[in-house]
């Protein structure tokens, strides 16, 4: 079928409409008897193909998730079009990979993640979310994002890194750049992708990698001249050990998925409380029970995350569609989470909803977020940090949303308390 302009999801444009037209259109697509074929837009100096399947249902992308076998990451999943070596040799990382390759490395890194590491981190945690709050009292509210959504995530990323606090600042612009998208504010490429703006934005973009890859570079050399028994010296030293390359794409990876999703849904958080003051009222009532639900139904509505792609490793036919080796598909977990099939009244923000099976951090298999459970954490010490400290905190006004088909991300959002 020609897609309508309202339903064309490689354009640009369509990315740029209210989050509801947005919605809306995603479900037009639900209702299709079967996937829809995309074309790819083209963009200058990145190669791109024919197009992509869009999986919009909860029973699709789950399905592709757990079969990774047939639904490959390789050789590309946070890229449309496939990713060049020059940009890869930054942005590859594990996430870009199948098993045993994956397997190998997520095992490594899962040291970042341990029970015991985590638990060691609460205190650090809650210090951090006092600090941050302290900060925003003094100032006055302005930005919810910049004073507040954006600093915890980062913080926690680069302390669990040993990444000193004056680069943080830095970690965070560079983080802005990669996930910038076709955002002009943070990348400086236009909507119309002219060759001078993808130009100028796809240098910011490799600088961006090309400095957070060797501050952890350099940083994991340190410590593996003078191990300190933190996190860099646990993943470089040992038989099983990440290269200096591995380590700068891993910290990457970690940053920019790490503080994207936490800082999202931080500040998707506020507005819903806002918007929703019964929720809020029943987040109060007893925040301990209720906080994990809270956490996990912000990330189903808000889904920070669009969508990742897999490429077909063989022929495969799934819920009636017939598929083709080397065909991408893309898994859409924005509509994943609002399929009416799955969630009762998709739509409503519900901290009590039960089950909950959204694929906010990814559809069930191998490739399930690492740091779910550091995430829920975060936003857990954050909310009661605001909540307790600040009664009368709300959103005072609009989101300004991120442009992207990959970050449903809020670049600013003002605030009162």
């Amino acid at each position: 079928m020609t897609l309508s302009a309202d339903l064309d999801l490689s354009q640009i444009p369509f990315w740029g409409r209210s989050q509801d037209e947005r919605m809306a259109a995603f479900r037009k697509l639900r209702e299709l008897e079967r996937p829809v074929f995309v074309p790819e837009q083209a963009v200058p100096f990145i190669g791109h193909g024919p197009g992509y399947y869009a999986l919009v249902r909860h029973a699709d992308v789950s399905e592709a998730s757990r079969n990774a076998a047939v639904f490959s990451s390789e050789p590309c999943s946070n890229s449309i079009p496939d990713m060049p070596r020059w940009l890869s040799v930054y942005f590859g990382s594990m996430i870009n990979m199948d098993d045993p390759a994956h397997a190998r490395l997520r095992r490594i890194v899962s040291r970042a993640f341990t029970p015991r590491i985590l638990s060691k981190m609460e205190e650090d945690l809650a210090r951090a979310a006092a600090e941050i709050v302290d900060r925003a009292i003094e100032e006055g509210p302005g930005d919810f994002v910049t004073q507040v959504a954006a600093r915890l995530p980062v913080r926690v990323i680069c302390d669990m890194m040993g990444i000193p606090a004056k680069f943080h600042d830095m970690v965070l612009r560079r983080t802005n750049v990669i996930l910038g998208n076709a955002d002009t504010e943070y990348t400086g490429i236009s909507p119309d992708f002219s060759r001078a703006n993808v130009a100028r934005g796809l240098v910011k973009l490799l600088h961006a990698g090309y400095s957070l890859n060797r501050l952890a570079a350099r940083l994991g050399d340190e410590r593996r001249r003078r191990p300190t028994g933190d996190l860099v010296s646990l993943l470089v030293n040992g038989e099983e050990r990440l290269t200096s390359q591995q380590l700068g794409s891993f910290f990457i990876l970690l940053v920019v998925a790490g503080s994207e999703t936490t800082r999202n849904a931080i500040a998707y958080g506020l507005k819903l409380f806002t918007d929703h003051p019964e929720q809020r009222e029943l987040l109060l009532a007893d925040f301990d029970e209720r906080v994990v639900g809270a956490c996990d139904e912000i990330v189903r509505y808000a889904t920070p995350v669009i969508q990742f792609r897999r490429t077909l490793t063989r022929d495969h036919e799934m819920n009636g569609m017939t598929y083709r080796k080397g065909d991408k598909v893309l898994l859409f977990y924005n509509s994943a989470n609002r399929d009416e099939s799955v969630f009762r009244d998709p739509d409503a923000f519900d901290i009590t909803r039960d089950p909950n099976p959204h694929v906010g951090f990814g559809g069930p298999g191998p490739h399930y977020c690492l740091g779910a459970h550091l995430a829920r954490r975060e936003m857990t010490v954050m909310f009661r940090e605001l909540f307790t400290r600040l009664p009368d905190v709300r959103a005072a006004g609009e989101p300004d949303f991120l442009l992207s088909n990959f970050i449903n991300g809020v670049k600013h959002l003002r605030w009162a308390f």
